[in-house]
């Protein structure tokens, strides 16, 4: 995920240089195709072993339907969708604010928006490994992780400032400090999940938590165009992506259950039939 924010971040830099001197056309084009790079090093250095699925074997697996008995399941995709949506408000109408309402000019907003998710790819690196230490350290798995992705989604909020102050520097101070918030959360997102699916479980769960969560890929961009073309503003924009990730704290608090394992019951294996 580290990895992820530090790519986003040289992508909108080099994106928005790349814009202002030739346009968006050709940038979709480059972008499109230097998408299909990752394949020629993936194909050569893939995993291929086969303990995990060797033990899936012999265990049996659970049933996709059966994880929805278990309140850690539903609420780490609600939660998920929560954070996702204050991701997607950063990664698609950043860009727009900066240049219609701070009237940065494309460079200059390329610059810093892209500084800003750098920031989360720092943040994230730095409090994944406190994260990890404090746990090693004999810390409570439940009361680290969820500490982390709690104060770190309530800390978005910090994202408020950015809109309202008029001076230029102070709202960009105010959107690093948040993106830096955001990392404190994001380190430990599927830490958590990993750790309550377990190795049986953890494809199905996180497909299930990111294919709902995902939604607010959609969601999120839309309502916040919805908002600034009735409003003519981003002020109550800002104000929803605010109170999502607020809601998305406390469901990773309260919502989700202790960090641990849950036990979930395997399909059985079907009998071979003798010939």
């Amino acid at each position: 995920m580290t990895e992820t924010r530090a790519q986003r971040s040289r992508l909108l830099l080099l994106g928005g240089l790349f814009m202002a001197r030739y346009g968006w056309r050709p940038f979709f084009i480059v972008l499109g195709g230097g998408a299909l790079l990752w394949l020629v090093p993936w194909f050569a250095w893939m995993p291929r072993g086969h303990a995990v699925s060797t033990q899936k074997q012999q265990a049996g697996e659970p049933h996709v339907f059966e994880l929805f008995r278990h309140r850690s399941a539903i609420f780490s995709a609600l939660g998920l969708f929560c954070s996702n949506y204050f991701w997607y408000f950063l990664v698609t109408w950043l860009p727009a604010y900066l240049e219609t309402e701070r009237h940065f000019p494309k460079p200059k907003m390329a610059v810093w928006a892209s500084l800003s998710f750098l920031t989360v790819a720092v943040s994230t690196t730095a409090f994944g490994w406190l994260s990890d230490h404090m746990i090693r350290r004999g810390g409570s798995p439940t009361r680290v992780r969820k500490t982390f992705a709690g104060v770190g989604l309530t800390l978005c909020t910090l994202i408020m400032p950015v809109v309202v102050v008029r001076d230029p520097s102070a709202a960009i101070a105010w959107l690093l400090v948040t993106c830096a918030c955001y990392g404190i959360f994001s380190c430990n997102l599927w830490a958590i999940t990993q750790t309550l699916a377990g190795p049986r479980a953890a494809g199905k769960w996180t497909g299930i938590q990111n294919g709902f969560g995902n939604f607010a890929g959609v969601a999120g961009p839309w309502l916040t165009g919805w908002v600034v073309d009735r409003t003519g503003q981003f002020y109550l924009a800002f104000v929803v992506a605010a109170a999502i990730a607020l809601a998305g704290a406390a469901i990773f608090v309260f919502g989700i259950g202790p960090i641990q394992q849950i036990p979930v019951k395997a399909r059985p294996k079907p009998l071979l039939s003798s010939a």
